[in-house]
């Protein structure tokens, strides 16, 4: 249930979503020796720096992106997406880790290439490049694992004025009085309530939970499955609630 009921309706028009063979809009560019996804116009002033899931660039990730930087009329947003894991994601096989064998890997993949620590401080590398192409503010969205990137990214001296995790890994309780700025969590049907509940009570910042039970972890990002239309409606839904969000505070 949402818990932000003055929230800023962005003055936007979402494109149609395309439901296969997307062509991005963007570049690539290279940031802190890192390939980087980069939409949106260069002189905006506002910027969003997008965590990926495990699984990399995918279409409807970078799709997303394309939303974001150019539906709000008022806010454009220049828009990227680095490489953490340069070049080397996840399989997407891997998902569900319903076996042993796709257990192991998924979880040697998070305690190394995608143990926090490695990733936090390219972040702010990132934003300290980039912020000199004119950049005033800037949001974060995190999709799954890049949910739980994007909270350790929110606390004390954050250079984000707001944030946004879709879908987030990792969910925690101990990681939500820490942070410092409004944060909206978008959770699926395969996110814990309780953890959500618990994580929630923590929060001393203005925030949004709003769920989206009917769809799996991964909806907004690498698996989503577009052709589902019930499933590109929330997609929609996502992009707008997120735009929405960072309409009032980026």
């Amino acid at each position: 249930m949402s818990t932000e009921s003055t929230q800023s309706k962005a003055c936007c028009s979402l494109p149609a979503i395309v439901s296969k063979g997307y062509e991005p809009k963007g570049k690539y560019i290279t940031v802190d020796g890192m390939k980087t996804y980069a939409t949106g116009p260069s002189t905006a002033k506002r910027a969003i720096l997008i965590i990926y899931d495990i699984f990399g660039f995918f279409p409807q990730t970078l799709q997303g992106a394309d939303i974001l930087a150019h539906s709000d009329n008022e806010h454009p947003y220049q828009v990227f997406i680095p490489d953490f894991f340069d070049g080397e994601p996840a399989d997407i096989s891997w998902y569900p880790p319903d076996n042993e064998e796709k257990g192991k890997l998924l979880g040697d993949f998070f305690s190394t290439k995608a143990a926090p620590p490695k990733t936090l401080p390219r972040v702010q590398k990132v934003v300290e490049e980039l912020s000199g192409k004119g950049i005033q503010s800037w949001g974060i969205l995190g999709f799954c694992w890049g949910g739980k990137i994007v909270n350790l990214s929110s606390l004390e001296s954050t250079p984000f004025k707001a944030a946004v995790a879709a879908h987030p890994a990792m969910v925690a309780a101990d990681d939500a009085p820490g942070i410092t700025i409004p944060y909206a969590m978008l959770p699926s049907g395969d996110e814990s309530k309780e953890d959500v509940e618990k994580w929630e009570k923590g929060l001393k910042v203005p925030h949004l939970v709003e769920w989206f039970p009917d769809q799996i972890h991964g909806f907004m990002a690498a698996r989503s499955n577009l052709e589902d239309p019930k499933v590109k409606s929330q997609y929609e839904r996502g992009y707008q609630t997120t735009l929405d969000f960072f309409h009032k505070y980026v």
